[in-house]
């Protein structure tokens, strides 16, 4: 008995000094990310840019802090406390996280501890039974049992590569919807503040109409003016008090969407009124080929590309044979007294190998599929940088039109206003009829109205800039990630 259980522990350290060298035997496509295409430098940058700051320092950190609002900056920090969306995102990243240290249970063995007592009456009847012996037997077992698959053809390597890829790519998800959370809280807030500038410039016009109107009247009294000239004034003041509840109506709306996005109820929720009266910071793009690594959406897609070719690496390990080591020992007796004793021990040691020599193209199936599924991967992660191409090359020709705009409108407002004292004048004068002056009114107000309108968006569109160029996320955030923690994930941080 001593010598059969010494050859079986030679066995079983033989075959367990075998595994290192047999999973060296990996299968796997070897990966690498493809080129995207990138542009010299961007179509749309305007030339006083290229000497300014580089991008990677205004936008370092909190970039939301460029804009200098206070109020705007206590927003944007209750997003990683309160936001629903990003919770969920987080969560989503925590299930990846946790797949991933499953898969890693396969590299290693199984053990199990179990104990089962019986005790049997045997029949005295039965064949090849006797008539003398104990009628009843005690049979107590504690065994410890091992299994494990050796990873010969790295079958289990690939499955954690796409578990660790997915988790990675969850957690630039996670970075992608903060960025657009925090973008969409600053769109928010400045056509909020665009709102509020048009709301004071409409009462403004609302008194101003409402003077106006007393003077017609007092005209029209007087045999100055026509009944007419009255009817067109109180048409001008009525139809401005109606833009100017149109404008605060949609103002609601917008600080109902930021109390959303910062997680309270809108209805305990006021954001104070204040007209927007600043000028878009400026914002360097740097080069396109800086965007693939500051995006993290392209991380995103590059981390799914590099799951599915290590999916690949799983499909093909379908062809090889799967071996298996289970052994197995514990004590059997029949009493507690000699339960745990020397002469109860037991050891059994086996392996096992199985191989697949007709599925009928499943597994050819399989690794079609798995290939397909990388295409597609790769496609899309070359769909999403031109996407960010698109996106940066929109944003920077729609700041630097609305600047050209900005300034011809500027120019029209100040005609405009001319026009307007001048047309007053002459009707004071009786020269004309007030027809020509709420003509004046009428073009004067629409410049202004379309100044301000211009400078909110020239501010939202520096938001979707900076938003386009990565909100100045650190790729670095993503190497540095600890998989192997479990502790809880905390919001990703603005310097990440």
């Amino acid at each position: 008995m001593r010598k059969s259980g010494r050859a079986n522990l030679l066995l079983a350290i033989g075959m367990a000094a075998m595994v290192p060298w047999l999973a060296g035997c990996a299968v796997g496509p070897h990966y690498s990310r493809p080129p995207a295409p990138a542009p010299p430098e961007y179509k749309e940058t305007p030339a006083n840019w290229k000497q300014a700051q580089p991008s990677d320092q205004v936008l370092r950190g909190k970039w939301w802090e460029i804009y200098q609002d206070e109020q705007l900056n206590a927003l944007e920090e209750k997003i990683n406390v309160s936001n629903q969306t990003l919770k969920a995102s987080l969560a989503q990243f925590e299930q990846a996280r946790a797949q991933l240290h499953y898969s890693r249970a396969d590299l290693y063995p199984t053990i199990t501890v179990g104990a089962s007592a019986t005790r049997e009456r045997l029949s005295r009847n039965r064949p090849l039974g006797v008539s003398t012996g104990a009628a009843r037997v005690n049979d107590l077992i504690l065994p410890v049992d091992m299994s494990y698959e050796p990873d010969v053809w790295g079958r289990v390597r690939n499955s954690v590569a796409v578990a660790r890829a997915n988790a990675q790519s969850s957690f630039t998800d996670v970075e992608t919807v903060s960025l657009s959370l925090h973008a969409e809280l600053a769109s928010d807030y400045f056509q909020a503040r665009e709102l509020d500038a048009e709301a004071q410039l409409l009462d403004s016009t609302v008194t101003s109409y409402e003077k106006a109107l007393q003077l017609t009247d007092s005209r029209h009294q007087g045999g100055v003016a026509s009944e007419v000239d009255v009817a067109q004034a109180q048409t001008q003041l009525e139809t401005a008090r109606a833009d100017d509840t149109d404008v605060k109506a949609a103002r609601t709306q917008y600080e109902h969407a930021i109390a959303m996005l910062i997680g309270v109820p809108a209805s305990s929720f006021t954001l104070p009124i204040l007209p927007l009266n600043a000028v878009p910071p400026v914002i360097p793009p740097g080069l396109p080929s800086q965007l693939i690594e500051r995006r993290p959406d392209i991380a995103s897609a590059e981390r799914r590309m590099a799951a599915a070719n290590a999916n690949m690496g799983v499909a093909r390990a379908a062809y090889f044979p799967l071996f298996s080591f289970a052994p197995s020992a514990g004590y059997e007796g029949s009493s507690i007294t000699n339960w745990l004793s020397n002469p109860s021990a037991f050891v059994s040691v086996g392996a096992s190998a199985l191989v697949t020599v007709f599925d009928v193209g499943r597994r050819r199936a399989a690794n079609d599929q798995a290939r397909a599924a990388y295409n597609q991967t790769v496609a899309g992660y070359q769909q999403t940088v031109l996407t960010a191409y698109q996106e940066v090359e929109d944003q920077l020709a729609a700041l630097r039109l609305l600047d050209e705009e900005a300034r011809t409108r500027s120019a029209a407002v100040a005609a405009a206003e001319h026009s307007l004292a001048l047309s007053e004048n002459r009707y004071k004068g009786g020269v004309t009829s007030y027809l020509e002056v709420t003509t004046a009114q009428t073009f004067a107000l629409t410049d202004e109205r379309s100044a301000v309108q211009i400078a909110g968006r020239r501010m939202v569109d520096s938001v979707l800039l900076i938003k386009a160029l990565g909100g100045g996320w650190d790729p670095a955030s993503l190497s540095q990630l600890d998989l192997a923690s479990r502790a809880p994930v905390s919001p990703p941080s603005a310097s990440q």
